[in-house]
């Protein structure tokens, strides 16, 4: 097994709980327009896809409302639903153990959003690049974003591993030739499971005896 050089998260869950800010997000735009709010499978759906897609699903049965939707998208200001987001409580911990020994970089399916929240959580200088769904042709799950990333920074695959918590992100990581920390998904097939971040500094990938022996 390879060194790991390079460490690449995921954003909604598993940075961040935003599951209630997703939530609280979507429904307000959803009473906006005179609509019911979501159900849990559409909640479900809008945590793991990127807000063009999951505008559409949400309203795909009042397509009458998008295009005046995707105007008032354009001009909702995120910042009164931050309040409803909760960094994970070791990721700070977590990033200090990693830099400046190891690059971090960030590939979402957020997209004008993201940098509002590593501002606000003080997070912008702790990653070495941030890719959105609005900075590729295909977002998650193609492996565009991941791409761009190894390129940009210059490190192989095998060097790398994800942090994710869903299907999107195993599809994703696949497609890349990357491992897959799952993240509070232990049902997630990935080839790494933990509950908080600290927990993978004790995984196989991060230990030098490991990669000694992957050298012999």
């Amino acid at each position: 097994m390879s060194e790991i050089k390079l460490v690449v998260f995921d954003c909604d869950g598993v940075m961040f709980d935003s599951r209630r800010a997703n939530q609280e997000y979507y429904n307000h735009i959803l009473a906006r327009f005179g609509r019911p709010t979501m159900d849990h499978d559409e909640l479900d759906y809008v945590h793991t896809h990127h807000a063009g897609d999951s505008i559409r699903h949400i309203f795909r049965n009042y397509p009458a409302d998008l295009a005046a939707v995707k105007d008032y998208c354009r001009q909702l200001d995120y910042t009164a639903f931050l309040q409803y987001m909760h960094m994970e409580p070791d990721l700070l911990e977590f990033l200090a153990y990693l830099r400046p020994q190891r690059k971090t970089a960030i590939s979402t399916n957020r997209t004008t959003t993201m940098p509002l929240v590593l501002e606000v959580f003080k997070l912008t200088a702790c990653f070495d690049q941030v890719v959105t769904a609005q900075d590729v042709v295909n977002p998650k799950p193609h492996p565009e974003a991941l791409e761009r990333i190894l390129r940009t920074l210059a490190v192989g695959p095998e060097h790398t591993i994800y942090i994710g918590d869903s299907q999107i992100d195993r599809e994703h990581t696949t497609g890349a030739g990357i491992p897959l920390i799952a993240f509070k998904n232990p049902a997630l097939a990935a080839e790494y499971h933990v509950n908080s971040f600290m927990e993978i500094i004790k995984l196989p990938p991060f230990q030098p005896d490991t990669w000694l022996r992957a050298g012999e």
